[in-house]
């Protein structure tokens, strides 16, 4: 069931923005705030290559990460409701 029946508002979306942009910058190698935006199978991604190659490629998931909550958090409320929860897109 989705938590927003009418659709998020800009409050939630807010929120939203905010826990998966500090995510991003601190645990942008794990992928989880790609799984707080609902996001799991880039979230699988990220988190599948920290982990199966033994934390090799960890430092590039975290930039990739950082990167990414960094943006989130200097979009407009409205944009970051647009692109990340109307139109669920994964990366950047």
């Amino acid at each position: 069931m989705n938590a927003f029946q009418n659709g998020p508002t800009t409050e939630e979306a807010n929120r939203l923005k905010v826990a998966a942009g500090i995510c991003g910058i601190l645990l942008g190698s794990l992928g989880i705030h790609k799984f707080i935006l609902g996001c799991t199978g880039a979230g699988l991604v990220m988190l599948l290559v920290s982990v199966l190659t033994l934390g090799f490629l960890s430092p590039i998931m975290g930039v990739i990460g950082m990167i990414e909550g960094i943006v989130y958090l200097t979009r407009s409320d409205e944009q970051f409701l647009d692109t990340y929860v109307v139109r669920k897109r994964s990366w950047f």
